[in-house]
């Protein structure tokens, strides 16, 4: 069995940041489209699904009826009570937990589908959460992913390296721009199945966290590089 990272629950604690997100991330979804967006990667999702980092539950909403059990992880206290509010509302099961993606508080090869929305930016250890991911996947089970990163255009790029040295982790609850998900997720021993790239919002001024990608990535099946 892999070695766990011993974080306690209440190891990301943010509580100023976690009220301006959960007003921030609402206004968002609508006037950036990014509930769409939530829509689309949760569409098609079956079984049982495993969320990494679920915030204030704005995923909730959008999982379909043939999802028998969501199990949410979010480590941050102030967010993760409002998304047991959101839970509540859901159509589906879901179930709130505290735990850290570095260390999955579930069974290996338990779920069929994992999530992570806007979540890798800031996870303290990218490989070992990613890791972890695919170590409670089933083989075959899909990842699906809706995260910001790194920018293509060299000038953008190079601000984000900047900020992600300096200022912005600080302010926004430990968030990094300038992480390649993509290929992350590729290192991590994913097939990556399909992917888009956005620019959230698409229109008006980018910034930092603008460039997207949305897509499904799978754990090989056993005897595909397993």
């Amino acid at each position: 069995m892999a070695q766990r990272t011993k974080i306690t629950p209440d190891a990301v604690h943010h509580p100023l940041f976690a009220r301006f997100y959960a007003r921030f991330s609402e206004t968002m979804d609508v006037r950036a489209g990014i509930e769409a967006y939530r829509r689309e990667l949760l569409h098609g999702l079956s079984g049982r699904v495993i969320e990494i980092g679920a915030g204030n539950g704005l995923n909730f909403a959008h999982y379909p009826a043939a999802v028998s059990e969501v199990v949410a992880l979010e480590p941050e206290r102030t967010l993760r009570q409002l998304a047991v509010r959101a839970a509540l509302k859901a159509d589906v099961p879901v179930d709130v937990v505290p735990g850290a993606a570095e260390a999955l508080p579930v069974k290996s090869e338990a779920f069929d589908a994992a999530v992570a929305s806007l979540v890798l930016c800031s996870v303290r250890d990218l490989p070992r959460a990613l890791g972890e991911i695919r170590r409670v996947l089933r083989p075959g089970g899909e990842l699906r992913f809706f995260e910001h990163g790194r920018a293509e255009g060299r000038t953008l790029a190079t601000v984000q390296r900047g900020l992600d040295r300096t200022v912005w982790p600080l302010l926004f609850g430990g968030c990094h721009t300038a992480r390649d998900p993509l290929a992350a997720i590729e290192s991590a021993g994913f097939e990556i199945v399909t992917h888009r790239r956005l620019r959230v919002p698409e229109k008006g001024l980018a910034v930092p966290s603008s460039p997207c990608v949305l897509g499904v990535a799978r754990r090989p099946a056993l005897g595909a590089g397993e």
